[in-house]
């Protein structure tokens, strides 16, 4: 019979505060967001997993203070730009550092979720190379200062050359009235 030999007096410990590390890594990774989109620049889709591609699903939730907006799956609200004209992407530069448009990778599916009309998905060229989703023919983008999901902060900003608005799910902004 083969004799076992006593463990290492630190291997348990080692394990342990290995295993600790781990655990530390993964809710750092999630609170700052690095497992997902990088917000500096266009918001990658992160959706699920379909064969041939990712899918980019887009859902309808209520925020507060706005009501009933677009958001993607990790519940960022979605935005539209007033000087795209409801027709193509215009944030060049700067501002796409602040509202990083919402990406289709290649390969990718659209889908929509709850309270989301399938027909008023789209996709548009970006300037910068790819494809920008696009909801009743508004490219769509996320806010850099909404640091949580649910946030609507970015609501009728007049920055980056024009006014931002969340959008509603039958495709209009939501356009405060004066």
């Amino acid at each position: 019979m083969r004799q076992r030999r006593p463990a290492h007096p630190g291997s348990a410990r080692r394990r342990r505060h290995a295993g600790l590390a781990l655990a530390l890594a993964v809710v750092i990774l999630g609170a700052c967001g690095c497992g997902g989109s990088d917000k500096s620049g266009p918001a990658a889709a992160t959706e699920t997993g379909a064969p041939g591609g990712m899918t980019v699903t887009i859902t309808a939730r209520t925020v507060p203070k706005v009501g009933t907006v677009l958001v993607t799956s990790q519940d960022l609200v979605l935005y539209v730009f007033a000087p795209d004209h409801h027709r193509a992407i215009t944030c060049k530069g700067t501002c796409l550092g602040t509202w990083p448009p919402l990406m289709l990778p290649s390969g990718s599916k659209l889908a929509a979720g709850a309270g989301v009309k399938r027909g008023l998905l789209g996709s548009d060229r970006d300037p910068s190379g790819g494809r920008v989703v696009t909801y009743a023919g508004w490219p769509l983008y996320t806010y850099t200062g909404d640091v949580d999901p649910g946030q609507a902060t970015g609501q009728n900003l007049n920055l980056n050359g024009g006014l931002w608005y969340v959008i509603r799910p039958s495709g209009l902004p939501l356009i405060p009235r004066s």
